[in-house]
C-alpha cells in the first residue's frame, strides 16, 4: 500500500499576489465599518505605545533635577510627577481597554469573513456533480474547507490590520526621535539595513523549509486517513507492523523538517537581538558621553532606548508575518482555484418547472465515458413506460450502474440524450429530477444522527406520523421500535451500529418518503441475511405494484417477475425481454441463469 496515498498537497506560488489580495479584500467589503474602527484603535493603541516612553522622559528632565546638594525635589516638581504618574496609569489603563476592543472586533470581522468563505466553499461543494468528487481526493477538500480557511483568518488579523498598526508605531518613532535628537536617531537607524538583509536572507531560506513542512504534513494527512479508514482491512491482514513502520518514516522525514525549521528561527531570533542590542550600546556609548558632557539630557537617552526595543520589535516580526503573508497567499490560491471550478451538471437557463412526472424513461442513442472516449455505455436505446419493471442484469463493469446514474443526471452524457415524460432531462430541474426518481444505492450511508433525520434527511415538511408510516411500509418499523429511543435511536459514524438489512430498509424509507415517481434498486438484496431479504423482497413487490421500477442485481431470480429485463455485455445492449423470452433465446441471459442455478445446487 506505500505510496497509494500520496499527492502534492503544497502550492507555493508568489508571497504576495495582488489579484488575490485584491479578491481576498473583496470579502472584507461588507465590514469595512468594522476594519476602520479596528485600524482606528489601532492608531490610538500606538499612540498610547509611543507617549508612554516620552511621558517617563518628561518626568526625569523636567521635574526630577536636583539642587542645593540635598537632592530633594521641589514640591511643583512632586505634584508634576504624580500628576505625569497618574496620566501614565490612565494611559495604560486605556491601552488595555483599547487592545481589548481591537481585538475583539477584528477576530469577530474576520471570523464573519471566514465564515462566508467556508459557507461558499461548502456551498459550490455542494453543487460539484461527481466526477468531480471522482477526481479530488476527499482528505484535500476538507483541507481547502478548514485548514486553507483558518490560514486565511491568521491573515486577515495578524497581517492585514495590524500592519497598519506596525506602520503608525514605526512612522510615530521616528518622528518622535528625530524631534528628540537628529544624531541619536541616525546612530540608532544604522543598524536597521543590517536587520533587513539578515530578513531578507532568512526569508529565502525559511521558505524552503516551510514547503517542506508542508509537504511532510501533507503526506502525514493522506497516510492517516487511509490508514483510519482502512483500518478493518489493516487488522484483516495484520499490517499494523508494516504500517506503522511507513508511518513512522514519514513522521520522521517531518520531525526533520521541523527541526530544520527551528534551527533557521534559532539562528535568526538571536541574531537579531544581537543587531538590536548592537544598536542600544551604540546609542549608549555615544548618548552617555553626550549626558556627560551635559549635551542632551538624561531623559532623552532612556526615552531613545525605549524607542529603539519599540521600533525593532516590529521588524522582528516580519519574517513571521511573511510566512502568514505567504501561506495565505497560497491558501487563497487552492480556495479560489476551487471556487473557480464550474460545476459540470447545472440546471438550464429556462427549465421546465413543476413538471407532472409519470414515470416514462427513454434513453436515445446515449454513448457515456467516465473518462475521454473510453465509453462504458454504447448507444443504448430503450423505453420504459410508466408503471413498468425493467431490470438490467450483465456482468461487472457491463455498465448497468452507469445507468442509474445518469438517470439521476449524476453525469451527463457525452452523444444521445435521455428522456422524462417525453422532455430532456437537462431541460428538468436536477432538484426536481432527483425527487421524484427514488435511487436505492447497494452501499448505503448513515449520516451521524438520529434514524428520523436519517430518513427525512433535515426535511422539516415531514411529520413524525409521514415518518412511522412509511418506515411500516417498507418492513423497518418493527427493528426500530425494538430500539431504546425507537426512532430518535442515534446513529454513529457511517450507521455501523445497524445490520446491513437494517441500513437498507431505512434507505427505503428515506427514498420513499418523497414519494418518487420512479424507484430504482441497485443490488437492494446483496449482502443480507435471509429473514432481512425477505422483508425487503416484499417491500419491493408493494412498491412495483405502483411505480415504475427499475433494479439491477446478480441474482436473478429476484428479478423474473419484471416485465422487462434488459441484458448488457461491454456497455451494449445484447438482450431484451422477458425471464421466459430470454431463456429461450439461450443467450447471454440463458448461459447466467444456468451459471447460478449450478452454484445454488452446490451450496444447497
Amino acid at each position: 500500500m506505500k505510496g497509494f496515498h500520496k499527492f502534492n498537497e503544497e502550492t507555493v506560488g508568489k508571497a504576495y499576489d495582488s489579484k488575490l489580495m485584491k479578491r481576498l479584500l473583496h470579502y472584507a467589503k461588507p465590514y469595512w465599518l468594522l476594519l476602520a474602527i479596528s485600524i482606528l484603535l489601532l492608531t490610538l493603541i500606538a499612540g498610547i505605545d509611543i507617549a508612554r516612553p516620552y511621558i517617563i522622559k518628561i518626568a526625569i528632565d523636567d521635574y526630577m533635577n536636583v539642587y542645593d546638594g540635598l537632592k530633594e525635589f521641589r514640591a511643583q516638581d512632586y505634584h508634576a510627577l504624580r500628576r505625569l504618574s497618574i496620566l501614565y496609569l490612565i494611559l495604560i489603563t486605556l491601552g488595555i481597554l483599547i487592545n481589548y476592543i481591537q481585538v475583539y472586533l477584528l477576530n469577530y470581522t474576520s471570523n464573519k469573513i471566514v465564515f462566508k468563505i467556508r459557507q461558499q466553499l461548502f456551498e459550490h461543494l455542494q453543487k460539484m456533480s461527481l466526477s468531480f468528487f471522482d477526481k479530488n481526493p476527499v482528505g484535500r477538500l476538507i483541507t481547502r474547507v478548514t485548514n486553507d480557511t483558518e490560514t486565511l483568518h491568521e491573515m486577515y488579523t495578524g497581517v492585514l490590520v495590524n500592519l497598519f498598526k506596525d506602520i503608525f508605531l514605526l512612522t510615530g518613532i521616528i518622528v518622535i526621535m528625530v524631534k528628540m535628537n537628529i544624531q541619536l536617531t541616525l546612530i540608532a537607524l544604522s543598524v536597521v539595513p543590517i536587520i533587513l538583509l539578515s530578513a531578507a536572507f532568512f526569508r529565502s531560506k525559511v521558505r524552503a523549509a516551510y514547503r517542506s513542512v508542508r509537504e511532510k504534513l501533507g503526506v502525514i494527512n493522506a497516510l492517516l486517513n487511509a490508514n483510519i479508514t482502512g483500518m478493518k482491512t489493516i487488522h484483516t491482514f495484520s499490517r499494523e507492523e508494516q504500517q506503522l513502520q511507513e508511518f513512522d518514516e514519514s513522521n520522521q522525514a517531518l520531525l526533520n523538517s521541523h527541526q530544520k525549521q527551528n534551527f533557521l528561527y534559532a539562528i535568526f531570533r538571536p541574531s537579531m537581538e544581537i543587531i538590536r542590542s548592537l544598536g542600544i550600546a551604540m546609542v549608549l556609548w555615544y548618548g552617555g558621553g553626550q549626558v556627560i558632557k551635559g549635551r542632551i539630557e538624561f531623559g532623552v537617552l532612556f526615552a531613545f532606548i525605549n524607542y529603539i526595543k519599540q521600533f525593532f520589535q516590529p521588524i522582528n516580526d516580519l519574517t513571521e508575518k511573511y510566512n502568514i503573508l505567504q501561506s495565505a497567499m497560497a491558501s487563497s490560491e487552492r480556495i479560489f482555484s476551487l471556487l473557480d471550478e464550474e460545476a459540470a451538471i447545472e440546471d438550464n437557463k429556462d427549465p421546465i418547472k413543476n413538471h407532472n412526472f409519470q414515470g416514462e424513461i427513454e434513453f436515445k442513442n446515449v454513448w457515456f465515458a467516465y473518462q475521454e472516449e473510453d465509453w462504458v455505455l454504447k448507444n443504448i436505446n430503450f423505453k420504459i413506460l410508466p408503471g413498468e419493471s425493467i431490470a438490467f442484469v450483465g456482468a461487472t463493469g457491463a455498465g448497468k450502474s452507469s445507468i442509474i446514474h445518469l438517470m439521476g443526471r449524476f453525469y451527463d452524457v457525452q452523444k444521445g440524450e435521455i428522456l422524462v415524460d417525453g422532455i430532456n432531462i437537462k431541460n428538468i430541474p436536477l432538484k426536481d429530477l432527483r425527487q421524484n426518481i427514488g435511487i436505492l444505492l447497494q452501499d448505503v450511508f448513515m449520516f451521524t444522527g438520529t434514524i428520523k433525520d436519517n430518513i427525512v434527511l433535515n426535511n422539516q415538511s415531514f411529520s413524525q406520523e409521514d415518518v412511522e408510516k412509511v418506515a411500516k411500509y417498507v418492513n423497518a418499523h418493527q427493528f426500530i421500535k425494538k430500539m431504546k429511543m425507537q426512532y430518535d435511536e442515534p446513529l454513529v459514524e457511517k450507521g455501523s451500529n445497524l445490520s446491513t438489512g437494517q441500513r437498507q430498509l431505512l434507505s427505503f424509507a428515506r427514498a420513499l418518503i418523497y414519494d418518487p415517481s420512479v424507484f430504482v434498486f441497485d443490488e437492494a438484496t446483496s449482502n443480507i441475511d435471509t429473514e432481512t431479504e425477505g422483508l425487503i423482497q416484499d417491500t419491493i413487490e408493494k412498491i412495483i405494484k405502483d411505480k415504475t421500477t427499475i433494479a439491477i442485481a446478480h441474482r436473478l431470480s429476484t428479478i423474473q417477475n419484471c416485465d422487462k429485463i434488459i441484458v448488457l455485455h461491454k456497455g451494449e445492449i445484447r438482450e431484451s425481454g422477458n425471464h421466459q423470452q430470454l431463456l429461450q433465446q439461450q443467450g447471454l441471459y440463458y448461459h447466467l441463469y444456468q451459471l447460478q442455478y449450478k452454484e445454488n445446487s452446490h451450496f444447497a
